[in-house]
């Protein structure tokens, strides 16, 4: 019974300290998402009339796509414009100027292809293989998936995910603005949630 106790409380301690250093983010749809956050990584916020949404990015995996959309929110590039394509339990799709799929800034992105499509992911639209044989990301346009889309697995870059506001997302509908998007570190994220 004494070895019994001991290793209970060992267990206890080891819980304890393995969720020092995470942060808890709650969301009614994710229950509360428990991860890594690190103080001096970028997230962007993106402000919509339904609410807010914060991303988190996969600098590793995908540091063109991850550069990419920080310095198009930096210069304020989706300020104004408006989710053009939403496809209920498939993506909520945005970041097109003209604002019917066929926009963007005018380049394209080399393929950075390996995380797979999560409930929640955000990754970069692109043209079909028949025209975009390397598969090249547009260079504005993103989608979140609004479940796990493993048949997009392998064909899109998957470059961050939502790590608060899924439940903005899920109400998004053709049409909604993207009232402004904002980079940020992670360190600030907490108060971000709270304002």
């Amino acid at each position: 019974m004494k070895h019994f106790h001991l290793l209970l409380l060992l267990l206890m301690f080891a819980l304890l300290f393995s969720a020092c250093g995470k942060k808890q983010l709650e969301d009614p749809i994710l229950g509360g998402l428990e991860m890594e956050l690190k103080s001096d990584e970028n997230i962007v916020l993106i402000e919509t009339d339904k609410g807010r949404i914060i991303i988190r990015f996969y600098p590793d995996e995908a540091p063109l796509h991850t550069e990419n959309f920080i310095k198009l929110s930096e210069d304020k590039f989706y300020d104004g414009l408006t989710f053009h394509r939403v496809v209920t339990n498939f993506v909520a799709q945005g970041g097109d100027p003209v604002g019917d799929g066929s926009g963007g800034p005018g380049y394209t992105i080399p393929e950075e292809i390996g995380h797979k499509h999560y409930y929640g992911g955000v990754a970069m639209a692109r043209r079909g293989d028949a025209i975009n044989p390397k598969r090249e990301s547009s260079g504005s346009q993103f989608y979140i998936c609004l479940k796990d889309l493993p048949q997009l697995d392998g064909a899109y870059t998957v470059f961050g995910e939502v790590i608060y506001g899924m439940q903005v997302v899920e109400n998004i509908a053709v049409g909604d603005v993207i009232k402004s998007m904002t980079v940020h570190k992670g360190k600030d994220v907490n108060k971000l949630i709270k304002e």
